[in-house]
C-alpha cells in the first residue's frame, strides 16, 4: 500500500519559536490587503475543473502562454502530485536531485516510481549541469524534476542548462517529460532581474509554482502548471477534478486580487528580501570562523554549513534552549552539518536578533 514517510519538516506548521529561521518564505500578506467589495457578491458553489478565467489569464499573462494553457491547483504540491501520477507509473524512471523538498521526492516514492537522484552538493555550490542530468537518462526515463531556485539552497539553473537537458531528454528519452518547480523565481533581490520561465524550451516542459512563497499568501493555497502540450493539460483538468473538483473560487479570486496588485506586492518583498539578504551575508562573514554560505540567486532563503570545529548535537541544544529553528539539511536529503535558514520571513530588526540568538548558541558549541 503507498505511504508517505513523516517528515520532521512538518515541524514547520507548529507554533513559531522566539527566533524562526526555518522557514522558506517572505512576510504573510493578510486578508484585508486583497478584499474588495465585489468580493461579497461572490457566489460560493463550485469552481471550474481549469480554474477562475481570470486567474488563468493572468497566470497566462506572466508566462507568455495562452490561458488555455495553464491548470489552476490547490497549492504547488497538487501540481506536481498530478504530474507525478500522469506521468510516473510504478516501476518507470523519475530523475531527481538531492538536495530537494521532501515532498517532492515522496511524492515519487509513494507512487513507487524508480527515483534516481543527483546528488548536489555544498562544496560544488549545488550547481546542476546537463551532464549530471544526462548521465542518468535512459530509454525509461518518463520524468525529470528539477527545481530553480532550489530549495533549500535558493541557487538557480540557468536557462541554458535547462535548454541542454531539453535537448538530452529528446535524444535519450523523447517521450519523457521536464518539470521545473518555478515556486522562487520571481521572488529576486532589489533591482535583479527575473528569470525567464522554462515553459518557452517546449511542449514538454511543464512549469509548476504558487503564491506561498514569493507573493506571501500560502494561506490561499493557489498554485498552477503551464504547459503549452494541449494533451497534457486536458489529462491534468480531468485529473484535477476526480481529486479535488476545483479549487475554492474563493481563494481563486483572492488570488486574482494578488495578481492585479503583483508589482506592488513583489517590488516590497523585493526590497525587503533584499535588505534581509545583506544582513544575513554581513552575518556570515563575521562568523566566518565557524559557519560559511551558499549565496542564494532568489528566494527567501539559503543554506549555511557548520565548520568542523562546532559541535552539531551541542549546537542543536543550545539553538533550541535559545529559542532559534533552523531547517535541517537532512530534512532535504543534505549533510547534517547543514542547515535552512530562511532570512525572509522576519522583519529586519527581529532577523538581527534571530541571528545575534544564533551567534550565542554557535558560542555555546566552540568555547
Amino acid at each position: 500500500m503507498p505511504t508517505f514517510p513523516r517528515n520532521q519538516i512538518m515541524s514547520l506548521t507548529a507554533e513559531h519559536p522566539e527566533h524562526d529561521l526555518g522557514e522558506s518564505y517572505g512576510p504573510d500578506l493578510r486578508l484585508g490587503d486583497l478584499l474588495t467589495p465585489e468580493l461579497a457578491d461572490l457566489e460560493l458553489g463550485y469552481g471550474t475543473a481549469a480554474g477562475n478565467p481570470r486567474l488563468r489569464a493572468a497566470i497566462a499573462d506572466r508566462h507568455g502562454v495562452r490561458p488555455d494553457d495553464v491548470v489552476v491547483t490547490v497549492g504547488g504540491m497538487h501540481g506536481i502530485f498530478l504530474l507525478a501520477y500522469l506521468l510516473a507509473d510504478r516501476g518507470d524512471q523519475v530523475v531527481t536531485t538531492a538536495p530537494l523538498f521532501p515532498m517532492t521526492r515522496t511524492t515519487y516514492e509513494s507512487l513507487g516510481a524508480d527515483v534516481r537522484v543527483i546528488p548536489l552538493t555544498f562544496d560544488d555550490g549545488y550547481r546542476l549541469t546537463s551532464g549530471l542530468v544526462r548521465a542518468q537518462l535512459t530509454p525509461d526515463t518518463r520524468l525529470v524534476s528539477l527545481t530553480t531556485p532550489q530549495n533549500p539552497s535558493g541557487v538557480a539553473v540557468p536557462l541554458e542548462t535547462l535548454q541542454e537537458i531539453v535537448d538530452a531528454m529528446s535524444e535519450v528519452c523523447p517521450d519523457a517529460y521536464l518539470m521545473v518547480d518555478e515556486t522562487y523565481r520571481t521572488a529576486t533581490y532589489g533591482e535583479d532581474a527575473v528569470a525567464e520561465t522554462a515553459v518557452g524550451l517546449g511542449s514538454k516542459v511543464a512549469s509548476v509554482a504558487s503564491l506561498s512563497k514569493c507573493h506571501g499568501a500560502a494561506g490561499l493555497r493557489i498554485g498552477w502548471i503551464v504547459s503549452t502540450d494541449a494533451a497534457l493539460v486536458d489529462q491534468l483538468i480531468t485529473a484535477k477534478f476526480n481529486t479535488v473538483v476545483s479549487a475554492s473560487p474563493v481563494t481563486e479570486a483572492l488570488a486574482v486580487q494578488v495578481f492585479e496588485r503583483e508589482d506592488r506586492i513583489l517590488g516590497e518583498r523585493r526590497s525587503w528580501l533584499e535588505e534581509n539578504l545583506l544582513i544575513t551575508e554581513d552575518w556570515v562573514k563575521a562568523h566566518s570562523e565557524v559557519v560559511e554560505w551558499i549565496r542564494p540567486s532568489a528566494g527567501a532563503l539559503c543554506v549555511i554549513r557548520l565548520k568542523a570545529q562546532v559541535n552539531l548535537e551541542r549546537f542543536k541544544r543550545a539553538a533550541a534552549e535559545l529559542g532559534v529553528r533552523l531547517a535541517d539539511g537532512d530534512w532535504f536529503g543534505d549533510e547534517p552539518r547543514v542547515f535552512r535558514l530562511g532570512f525572509g520571513y522576519l522583519p529586519a530588526a527581529e532577523l538581527k536578533s534571530a541571528l545575534d540568538a544564533l551567534a550565542a548558541a554557535l558560542a555555546r558549541t566552540t568555547k
